[in-house]
């Protein structure tokens, strides 16, 4: 066979790169979607009264004791009998009664199986380490739109947040520590930043602004404070200069104030109880508050992650009403530095009553161009966890994932019908 003609060689190398670009282009594309899953059915069995709780539990300004990632490689994996019983249920209302859902799951051997663990040596404690990296919202030009007006404020001392247009996803330790309800929960309510009431301006009066509405840009205060931080405006050791900016973009500018909302019901995994998952209660450290009445804000979707770490930036937020600046709304963003299947380990700066913030990420819609935030955790706060297993303890930021089957059980409580979660 004689040389292949020039002619013909070229359009060949160049089917080639094209075919070759496009490939990476997809490969990269993909790394910035959502991705789709089929998750389990989670069903209600039986449903039966149990006797009121005594709600003679009080906060706990932190976790301890706690089963951890590195714990947690020593423990077996759970059966199918196992998760049914964790993720049944307790239902609190606001008459003070409750009643036991036990469930059943259908479809987990379809899931995608996720590896145990992952893990990296790099290890960071809590609380404020260095120069504080926290952004207080105060300008209702802010606060009270998407994506931070979808955080709100648990009269428990906890944070949470919207994810359907009246119920809150928090954290299970600032309704129950595990052997009872808190003594706060039986008049549990829920706090919203909205803007001081005022005729035609967005008020409760017609002619108002929606106050839900996503504005053009809505991502633009967050992308601003993050390129401030990488543009060396904010400094995470420095000092001075990160602290006046952040002065000043705290200064009031009509603060917005509290519009609380009674609780109608409760939901807390049975997984979370003392001697129910043992060590395992750290991964069901949820719970789903039910509002008698929709606060008229967007709430943001549930989204399941198989990596955190892997995604390009590997970048989590968060926002929640921190104890040490009441009132205000505190956001911040950072890396993770290890995750196993059900938990986070992160870096970022917080302080008690962020605890039941929803941890979120962005990344494009399937088949569009279009970025959107979904919620992939709870922040569970700082908890001194037990490393191997043997008593040893060291604190940490910890972060509860959405797994599928958690996705398919909040789901649920949210829909009341698993036949509309069957996606993520």
């Amino acid at each position: 066979m004689g040389p292949i003609p020039l002619c013909v060689l070229l359009p060949v190398t160049v089917l080639a790169v094209v075919v070759t670009v496009t490939a990476e282009e997809n490969t990269i594309d993909d790394q910035y979607t959502w991705p789709q899953w089929k998750v389990p059915l989670v069903r209600k069995r039986r449903t039966m009264p149990l006797s009121s709780p005594s709600f003679s539990a009080h906060p706990q300004p932190e976790l301890s004791g706690t089963c951890g990632i590195e714990c947690q490689r020593h423990l077996p994996s759970p059966s199918l009998n196992d998760l049914e019983q964790f993720l049944s249920y307790e239902t609190v209302y606001e008459n003070g009664t409750r009643t036991y859902t036990s469930v059943s799951v259908h479809g987990l051997n379809e899931v995608t199986v996720w590896s145990r663990n992952t893990s990296s040596r790099s290890r960071h404690k809590r609380e404020v380490y260095g120069t504080d990296t926290r952004f207080t919202i105060a300008d209702k030009q802010y606060s009270t739109k998407y994506p931070f007006s979808t955080s709100v404020k648990i009269s428990t001392g906890c944070s949470g947040v919207l994810v359907s247009p009246k119920h809150v996803l928090t954290a299970a330790h600032c309704i129950h520590d595990g052997k009872d309800y808190l003594n706060g929960v039986q008049k549990l309510r829920v706090g919203i930043l909205k803007e001081k009431s005022r005729r035609g301006k967005g008020g409760k009066g017609k002619g108002g602004k929606e106050k839900g509405k996503r504005r053009k840009g809505d991502k633009g205060k967050e992308e601003e404070l993050e390129n401030e931080e990488k543009g060396g405006k904010v400094d995470r050791k420095g000092r001075g200069k990160g602290k006046k900016i952040r002065s000043r973009r705290s200064v009031d500018s009509g603060k917005p104030s509290f519009r609380w909302t009674r609780v109608k019901q409760t939901q807390v995994p049975k997984g979370w109880f003392k001697g129910v998952s043992d060590g395992l209660a750290a991964d069901y450290d949820y719970a789903v508050l039910e509002l008698k009445r929709a606060p008229k804000v967007n709430y943001m979707d549930l989204g399941v992650i198989p990596s955190v770490k892997k995604l390009p930036a590997g970048r989590i937020h968060f926002s929640g009403f921190d104890d040490d600046r009441p009132g205000n709304l505190v956001y911040r963003f950072c890396s993770v530095s290890e995750e196993s299947k059900d938990l986070l380990y992160q870096y970022c700066d917080a302080k008690p009553g962020s605890s039941g913030s929803g941890v979120y990420i962005r990344l494009k819609e399937p088949g569009k161009k279009k970025w959107k935030r979904k919620i992939i955790g709870v922040f569970s706060g700082h908890q001194w966890v037990d490393v191997n297993g043997d008593g040893m303890q060291q604190d940490y930021n910890v972060a509860v994932r959405i797994t599928p089957l958690k996705y398919a059980q909040i789901c649920y409580w949210v829909h009341g019908d698993s036949s509309e979660c069957q996606v993520a």
